[in-house]
């Protein structure tokens, strides 16, 4: 009789262990994922913005 008090101690522990492990290993994919996407967006902006400036340059010296 103990034995299955054991089994089911062990299952629940093991569920509520794996269900924590799960979740901080998802929270921190979750976390370096977003901090890829901040810095491929601060790169994109920089390029975008040296395109731009490049783009005004262009305009300054045609109208000249």
């Amino acid at each position: 009789m103990a034995s299955y008090h054991w089994a089911y101690i062990r299952i629940m522990a093991g569920t509520v262990l794996g269900g924590v492990v799960g979740f901080y290993v998802m929270h921190r994919v979750e976390i370096s994922y977003k901090e890829k996407m901040k810095e491929r967006l601060k790169e994109m902006m920089a390029q975008q913005q040296q395109q731009q400036q490049g783009n005004d340059n262009t305009e300054l010296l045609s109208d000249s």
